[in-house]
C-alpha cells in the first residue's frame, strides 16, 4: 500500500512556506534549543546546537558508521553529526526544496563525500533491509500519520543492534479544554498528526522489537523555545511576511505563544537499540 502523498505534500508545502520564513528568523537548526537551567543565557544558536549534541551522544555512532536521518531539513544536524563522529549519513525529506538545500549546504561545507540528501517517506523507504547502523528522527515523526509504520521501515532499514533516537514535542495526560484546543490547533495548522504519548512511543517501539528504550522528559530544558520562536518572528514581522504573507506569520506568533504557555505539550528524547538477530 502507498504512504499518504496526499498529507506529505501538504507538510512539504508548510515546509517550503512558513518553514522558510521561520529557517530565516530561527536559524538552520530548526529544531528547539537546550537550556540547562533559568540562569542559562545562551544564543538560540547555543541551545539548538546544544540538543543536537545531546542526540549525537545518545546515538553514539562510530566513525564511518552509516546514519539515516528522517526529516533531515536543511541538513544542518547532519552536518554537527558529521563534524563530530565522521558518519556518513543519508537524509530524507518530503520536501524537493529541503533537500536541495541540504545538498547545497554539504557541498559548501565540504561534506558532499559524507552525504546524500533525497526525497522519500519514512512509511515507505526507498532502501534495502539492513541498510543503515543508526538512524534519528529530530522532530519529524510528529508529522506522520501512522508512526507505527514509520518504526517497522525503520526498523526494517536498520541492522540489528542499530540505535535509534527520537526527538519529538508530546502531549502529556490529562489534558484541559485549552491544552486540547492549543492542540487541535497546530495539528489542524501545521499538518501534525495527532500527538503522541510517552506511553504510545514505548509500546510502538517495544512491538517493533526495538530494546533497551531510553525515554526523557526534557520539556523543562526547551520550555522556553515557544515562546523565543514567537519573539525572534514578532521582532521580524514585517520582513517575513513579504515572504509567506501576513496571516501565516501572525497566526504563528499567537499559536507558540499559547502553546509555550500549555502545560499539554512536552518533548522527550528517546533512545533505543534494535534487538539482535536471533541465533540461527
Amino acid at each position: 500500500m502507498a504512504a499518504d502523498m496526499s498529507g506529505a505534500d501538504n507538510v512539504a508545502s508548510f515546509y517550503e512556506g512558513l518553514g522558510q520564513v521561520l529557517n530565516i528568523a530561527w536559524g538552520e537548526n530548526l529544531h528547539y534549543g537546550f537550556w540547562e537551567d533559568d540562569a542559562d543565557d545562551s544564543t538560540v544558536e547555543v541551545a539548538t546546537a546544544r540538543l543536537t549534541d545531546l542526540l549525537i551522544s545518545l546515538l553514539d555512532p562510530a566513525p564511518g558508521s552509516t546514519v539515516l536521518d528522517i526529516g533531515c531539513g536543511v541538513g544542518k544536524p547532519a552536518l554537527q553529526l558529521i563534524a563530530a563522529r565522521e558518519t556518513r549519513v543519508t537524509g530524507i525529506a518530503i520536501s524537493d526544496v529541503e533537500v536541495k538545500q541540504a545538498t547545497v549546504r554539504a557541498a559548501e561545507a565540504g561534506r558532499s563525500d559524507l552525504t546524500t540528501f533525497r526525497n522519500a517517506d519514512v512509511q515507505e523507504l526507498p532502501f534495502e533491509d539492513n541498510s543503515f547502523d543508526g538512524a534519528w528522527a529530530v522532530e519529524s515523526l510528529l508529522h506522520v500519520p501512522d508512526r507505527g509504520r514509520a518504526l517497522a521501515e525503520t526498523a526494517r532499514v536498520l541492522r540489528p543492534g542499530g540505535r535509534l533516537v527520537i526527538a519529538d514535542t508530546v502531549q502529556r495526560p490529562p489534558l484541559d479544554l485549552e491544552a486540547r484546543a492549543v492542540l487541535d490547533e497546530i495539528c489542524a495548522s501545521y499538518h501534525v498528526s495527532a500527538y503522541a504519548t510517552a506511553d504510545e512511543y514505548q509500546g510502538l517501539l517495544a512491538a517493533n522489537e526495538f530494546v533497551d528504550i531510553d525515554i526523557r522528559d526534557i520539556s523543562d530544558k526547551v520550555a522556553r523555545t515557544g515562546m523565543i520562536m514567537a519573539d525572534v518572528v514578532e521582532a521580524r514581522r514585517d520582513e517575513l511576511a513579504r515572504i509567506d504573507g501576513p496571516e501565516p506569520v501572525d497566526q504563528y506568533i499567537g499559536l507558540m505563544r499559547r502553546a509555550a504557555a500549555s502545560p499539554g505539550i512536552g518533548y522527550l528524547v528517546i533512545a533505543a537499540t534494535l534487538a539482535p538477530a536471533a541465533d540461527s
